[in-house]
């Protein structure tokens, strides 16, 4: 009983990777995912920004979610996510004023990012503080994963460096493309991944079922 306890514990941060992946499965927060992943490094710190925003506004709704009149439930949770959101704002301007000057506009949208609002509607306000840091981290950690593989894939062909690395075998070949630092290099790179990542995902979620069926099977020809 206690193994099954704790593996419905962790459950949410191993499906916010993948089965919950924000950008690949339930396709939230386009917007920035398409504006800021020109370069893995915008990719990487858009999604780590934006995982301390979804863990900490999820902790602070799941705390307060017995003392929030439901009326007021979405601004109150923009609030939360708000106070965050200018925290982050704040630090990197400080501390990482390349960085807050590579985001933009888009690190202020954290606010209004959709994945944040879902998670603190759809599961924060309805769960315990334990599991809704955890659905923060794992959500947080696979938008931070897409958001990277598409930077990586788009910098690497857009304009044949890596994390502003340049790769000279690369660049003497010819192959950087500048279309995929465009928009439409964007979309491109995204559909195409979305389509790979869920067909492995779907795979790899047949093979588990396959697996387990065949465990039930075993377990009941030994009872007979």
């Amino acid at each position: 009983m206690k193994k099954t306890n704790l593996r419905e514990t962790f459950e949410p941060l191993t499906t916010g990777v993948f089965k919950n992946n924000a950008t690949f499965r339930l396709v939230l927060g386009t917007c920035p995912t398409l504006a800021v992943t020109t370069s893995a490094l915008n990719g990487l710190s858009m999604g780590l920004a934006t995982t301390f925003v979804l863990v900490c506004s999820n902790a602070i709704v799941s705390l307060m979610r017995n003392f929030i009149p439901r009326k007021v439930r979405i601004p109150a949770y923009i609030l939360v996510i708000a106070t965050f959101s200018t925290m982050v704002q704040m630090i990197m301007r400080k501390w990482l004023p390349d960085m807050y000057e590579s985001l933009g506009l888009f690190l202020s949208l954290v606010v209004v990012n959709c994945i944040l609002l879902a998670r603190a509607e759809s599961f924060a306000s309805l769960n315990p503080v334990l599991p809704s840091v955890l659905d923060g981290i794992g959500i947080g950690l696979g938008f931070t994963f897409s958001l990277t593989l598409l930077g990586f894939i788009r910098e690497l062909l857009g304009t044949g460096s890596v994390f502003g690395f340049e790769i000279k075998p690369l660049i003497e070949a010819g192959l950087p493309m500048t279309i995929f630092i465009l928009p439409a290099g964007g979309f491109m790179v995204y559909g195409f991944m979305m389509v790979l990542f869920n067909v492995a995902v779907k795979a790899a979620e047949n093979k588990i079922a396959a697996v387990k069926a065949a465990k039930a099977f075993r377990s009941e020809g030994g009872d007979e």
